[in-house]
């Protein structure tokens, strides 16, 4: 079944003591699930569900992670992670994206009442996890801010009924859709000849990849006005891989890197190739320094609040004069405030060599040429 946001009904029905009260809830595979009317112990399964938890204000309710919050590393860019420390001090349940353990999950100290899993048809099927677990399995449709927005909305809403948290999950919806329309409304009337041509090269997909790597669909260039040099009807919307003989051809005028290409290491990844590679080097954007860097767009999927931070430097960066009321750094800890609970701009900008929000290559013509 294609997954989507299919959230039928909810129910709940109680004895006059509250002893049997519950809720009836269908999720995003199908499926209907009766659940405790009050839930305190979850899991979040798959790549990003505890960052949906986090959005919702839920994340004192996790009672176990999976391997990738354990992991200490010199990058990361998960703001919901950077502000919840106790998720490294929780007992594992399960490898990463998805691939739960059973007889973990039944040997937690706390048992859960219900486990939330995102991208269910990646890792342990939610059925077998359920039956071999005996908790139900609340399927969620991780979405996007793009074509896929309902679904996101639809996942929060799904988690915010089970969870008490309805109003927070409306707060949060509401907030995504005022900021994408106050960056849409910024640049609502530009012509279409005067949208900068722009390419965004360096987004982790599974990992961390050269330039070459892109989105053509990316949101920060819908939501601030720019063309997208990989973007075409015929081709793929989300991620691919764009050739140095295409960047040639289309010449765009301004660079935005990913920094999750950093990860690569020394002598690799984007940053590395555009200061050292002859054909990328013939680029009229590198020759002038038009090469921004941005925080990243997926890390353990796609990082909603980085999303907006990043769409409001983009415009800043292309059409400084319809921007010219915003501090992208300080809207970035706004944003982030908002979501986690606290402002992660800076935090997350020296992991990635204070790099995020300006130009990282010096061209031989300035950084704004243009």
């Amino acid at each position: 079944m294609r997954m989507g946001f299919l959230v039928a009904a909810f129910f709940v029905l109680a004895s006059p003591s509250g002893a049997w009260a519950f809720q009836e809830v269908v999720d995003a595979a199908g499926r209907r699930h009766r659940l405790p009317h009050t839930v305190t112990r979850i899991l979040c399964s798959g790549s990003g569900a505890l960052r949906l938890a986090t959005y919702l204000e839920a994340q004192g309710l996790v009672v176990g992670v999976d391997e990738m919050e354990r992991r200490e590393g010199r990058f990361d860019a998960r703001p919901y992670a950077l502000v919840n420390p106790l998720f490294k001090t929780l007992p594992i349940f399960g490898g990463f994206r998805g691939r739960d353990n059973p007889e973990r999950i039944l040997s937690l100290p706390s048992r859960p009442q219900v486990i939330f899993k995102t991208y269910p048809h990646s890792g342990m099927d939610p059925c077998a996890l359920e039956k071999k677990t005996g908790i139900p399995v609340v399927a969620l449709s991780y979405g996007d801010l793009n074509r896929r927005r309902k679904d996101f909305f639809g996942s929060l809403l799904l988690m915010g009924k089970v969870l008490g948290k309805t109003q927070r999950a409306a707060s949060v919806i509401a907030f995504f859709e005022a900021e994408i329309e106050a960056l849409r409304e910024k640049t609502k009337n530009l012509p279409e000849k005067e949208r900068k041509r722009c390419f965004v090269g360096g987004i982790a997909f599974k990992g961390a990849h050269g330039f070459a790597s892109t989105e053509p669909g990316y949101p920060p260039f819908v939501f601030a006005g720019a063309s997208n040099v990989a973007c075409s009807t015929g081709g793929a919307f989300r991620h691919s891989h764009f050739s140095k003989e295409a960047l040639l051809m289309a010449d765009p005028e301004v660079f935005f890197l990913d920094l999750s290409t950093l990860q690569m290491g020394s002598g690799k990844g984007g940053l590395f190739e555009l200061g050292s590679d002859p054909l990328y080097r013939e680029l009229s954007a590198v020759k002038a320094g038009r090469v921004f860097g941005l925080l990243p767009y997926n890390w353990y999927a796609q990082n909603f609040g980085s999303i907006l931070a990043d769409a409001w430097f983009v415009g800043k960066t292309l059409y400084p004069e319809r921007f010219a009321d915003i501090d992208s750094m300080e809207k970035a800890d706004r944003i982030y405030t908002f979501l986690v609970g606290k402002p992660l701009f800076h935090r997350m900008n020296r992991s990635f060599g204070e790099m995020a929000f300006k130009p990282v290559l010096k061209g031989d013509g300035g950084w704004n040429a243009f």
